[in-house]
């Protein structure tokens, strides 16, 4: 599998999300700057790492998504390319427009970073078809706006659909079963509040992060 991992000013886990692709893959994933015009040719996958891009000025996401790159994520994920955003990628890929919905302050306007157990609410994407339905992951959340928000009709679409691929077990933002992760209509985009990347190795703690990315190399073996 080809990666790469979109580097804005402020990202602070584009390094951890590179060794979790690596450690996947057995490739190392190009690190791409904001300001290049032009993405890796024949990747397989863009991912847009946590962190406080262009320091979470003016709205958490919005400036990054104006760099030049995201024209080009945009358009690959257009042709049908996969795309995963962790935190503040979660951010951005609804600041783009290529996911619905948006992200609030935390229901307890603090910032929030600890371990949080989620659940798989679908196996049917890319990014969760190593795992099993209703099985409980354990990750970290670091975020300050991580609450998700959408419209009625979006939240119904998105049921609807099979797009809600984890919820919260014991929701840091609020109730539990809130929403920690939804994929796009064609299933190639993820975006997550939660971190797999920092769930990748047992000396930090847990690899149960690890999952989300074997499963993105199973799938694309099996393409």
């Amino acid at each position: 599998m080809k990666s790469a991992v979109i580097v804005f000013p402020g990202s602070n886990c584009d390094r951890d999300m590179a060794v979790a692709l690596e450690r996947a893959s057995g490739r190392p994933a190009h690190m791409v700057w904001h300001k290049d015009a032009s993405l890796p040719e024949g990747l397989d996958l863009v991912a847009i790492p946590g962190g406080f891009s262009f320091g979470d000025y003016l709205r958490c996401g919005a400036i990054a998504a104006r760099s030049p790159i995201m024209r080009a994520v945009v358009e690959f994920a257009q042709a049908g390319g996969m795309v995963l955003g962790v935190c503040n990628g979660f951010q951005v890929l609804l600041e783009t427009g290529l996911l619905p919905g948006a992200l609030m302050r935390n229901a307890g306007l603090k910032f929030i970073c600890r371990d949080v157990e989620l659940e798989t609410v679908t196996t049917n994407s890319p990014f969760t078809n190593a795992l099993q339905k209703g099985r409980v992951l354990r990750v970290p959340v670091a975020h300050h706006d991580g609450n998700y928000f959408a419209t009625p009709d979006d939240l119904a679409r998105l049921q609807g659909d099979d797009r809600i691929a984890f919820r919260y077990v014991d929701n840091p933002n609020g109730s539990a079963g809130s929403i920690a992760g939804i994929l796009s209509e064609n299933r190639r985009i993820l975006g997550m509040m939660p971190h797999p990347e920092r769930a990748n190795d047992e000396a930090l703690g847990g690899t149960d992060g690890a999952l989300v990315f074997q499963s993105l190399v199973g799938a694309m073996a099996n393409a």
